[in-house]
């Protein structure tokens, strides 16, 4: 996967369409806490955060070729110093505002990053994720032992303090506070790549040796970016303490590495809006889906293995592919790639839901209690509004043929 993308860089979109892209999702952004609910501004709070995360994770993939299965650590740093301080400022021991406390968050990130890089940059490769995967272990383990930090099985609580008038209690001045975070960190990754050592980063990522070579300390540079992406990752779990106002040491668990990873390839690792792509839509999907069936982390799965197969530029890799294909005059081919993507990703969810949810019916205790109650060996299954026999070979049979076209038509999708 690795070298797919790294051997094949993108290039961006039209300026134009870019800058109009960035406008419009910024005015949505402005205006939504007039008109979404409390659930989905709760939710849009969510995706902001996973976008920072994953703009984090970019920033050292993107720039170093250094590929982190442990940045729950920062992330998870971020969230305790944030709700200790919380903590502290509601027993009135700590005089910072609450729009404030994202900063203690961004220095925890920043201090423990300092100190894992530059033990993990020593290494490159497949070395160095494994060594970033054993500290966000080992600070996992510290969890339990160390009850007065991370608060045992149950974790820390603390309150959102008000202050100048603003009570923090509905979920519009959460989601406005995250909001302006969110923005900063991000444009603060976006101007990482532009000073210097941004450069150099970059340069490190394509040829390390070379740079030796020529007398460049690389690895002070990897430790720095490396620094710079563990600071960005604390501020957004930092974002999340105050959200959600508690905290516990499963956050430096496999599945909080796993997510802005995901995000990352799912979006597009190759430009720097991709993981903001891929995070905002598996957000959305986790609170739309995960409400209707108990598979959704089987279906997210499913979803990361076909990108990552078939589009190795991601989301925002097929954007650009078609955007710069309407630029040299071929909006027709980009409009039929886009008809072929659209009808291939179709029939293959289709597929992959009938058979999902027809084999957790059939394995369920639920159905088997039907068995004994009915007397038959398969009772119909009522999935998603439908009663059908789980042995109806027309139906698999037909699902077998969607699947096995969507992803032709994917395939055809993806030739040049």
């Amino acid at each position: 996967m690795t070298a797919s993308v790294a051997e094949t860089p993108m290039a961006a979109p039209p300026s134009r369409s870019r800058a109009i892209g960035v406008a419009l999702g910024s005015l949505l952004l402005l205006v939504l806490p007039a008109l979404a609910t409390d659930r989905y501004l709760e939710t849009a709070t969510r995706g902001l955060i996973a976008s920072l995360f994953a703009l984090a994770f970019n920033l050292l993939w993107r720039h170093c070729r250094l590929l982190s299965f442990g940045h729950a650590a920062y992330f998870g740093a971020g969230m305790f110093a944030t709700i200790h301080a919380m903590r502290a400022a509601e027993a009135g021991s700590l005089d910072l505002p609450l729009p404030l406390m994202p900063l203690m968050g961004l220095l925890a990130g920043a201090v423990l990053g300092l100190v894992c890089g530059a033990l993990a940059t020593i290494r490159t490769g497949t070395y160095f994720a494994m060594i970033t995967l054993a500290i966000s272990e080992l600070v996992h383990s510290f969890g339990p032992q160390f009850g007065s930090l991370f608060g045992g099985e149950s974790g820390l609580s603390a309150m959102r303090m008000p202050w100048a008038g603003f009570a923090f209690g509905d979920a519009r001045q959460v989601y406005v506070l995250v909001l302006a975070w969110a923005l900063a960190g991000a444009a603060a990754l976006w101007l990482f790549g532009m000073t210097p050592l941004g450069r150099t980063a970059f340069a490190v990522g394509e040829n390390e040796t070379r740079l030796r070579f020529l007398g460049m300390r690389t690895h002070a540079v990897k430790t720095a970016t490396f620094c710079a992406s563990a600071a960005a990752s604390g501020l957004a779990g930092a974002l999340l303490a105050v959200a959600n106002e508690n905290v516990d040491y499963s956050i430096f668990g496999g599945g909080a590495s796993a997510a802005p990873v995901m995000h990352t390839f799912i979006g597009g690792a190759g430009t720097f809006l991709g993981p903001v792509l891929g995070a905002v839509l598996l957000t959305g999907f986790g609170s739309i889906v995960g409400q209707a069936t108990r598979l959704w982390l089987l279906y997210q799965g499913i979803f990361f293995v076909l990108v990552v197969m078939l589009a190795p530029g991601g989301l925002a890799g097929l954007v650009a592919a078609g955007l710069r294909r309407s630029a040299d005059g071929q909006a027709a081919k980009a409009l039929r790639a886009t008809a072929l993507v659209l009808a291939g990703a179709l029939l293959v969810t289709c597929a992959v839901v009938f058979a999902g949810e027809t084999l957790s019916e059939v394995l369920s205790d639920a159905y088997s209690a039907a068995r004994a109650t009915t007397g038959m060996r398969f009772p119909p299954v009522e999935r998603l509004g439908l009663a059908y026999s789980p042995l109806s070979l027309p139906l698999w049979a037909a699902a077998a043929a969607a699947f096995l076209g969507g992803v032709l038509l994917l395939r055809r999708a993806m030739r040049p």
